[in-house]
């Protein structure tokens, strides 16, 4: 595997860890005000970006994916982050739905990565 090919998820999978908490890591202190969860919310999303851009840019730009197959696989990702903050984070089980979405998923990276016949 190159780094082209290399690089894109591990970024993105950087990227999804704190876009999570930026999205969903306030709900655990209610007691800050709206204006304290936006303000650390940004912050957290600014620091994403400086990973979410070049995962794309380099996985795009190298050759190594197609936009439609980097944005499946952040799909995939931030489905699979989702699911382990929600169980570590806000203390939420885990149904067979969720399962089952996420097999729809990885099915349609599957689809996704095959080569166009």
């Amino acid at each position: 595997m190159t780094p082209a090919h290399l690089w894109p998820p591990l970024l993105l999978i950087g990227s999804n860890l704190l876009m999570t908490f930026a999205w969903y890591g306030h709900l655990r202190r209610p007691d800050w005000p709206l204006w304290l969860a936006i303000l650390v919310s940004w912050s957290i999303a600014l620091l994403e970006y400086c990973l979410a851009v070049p995962a794309n840019r380099i996985g795009y730009l190298a050759g190594a994916y197609t936009g439609q197959q980097l944005k499946i696989m952040q799909e995939v990702i931030t489905l699979a982050v989702f699911g382990a903050f929600s169980v570590w984070w806000l203390g939420e089980t885990l149904r067979w739905n969720y399962f089952a979405a996420m097999a729809c998923l990885v099915a349609a990276v599957a689809f996704i990565v095959l080569p166009p016949r």
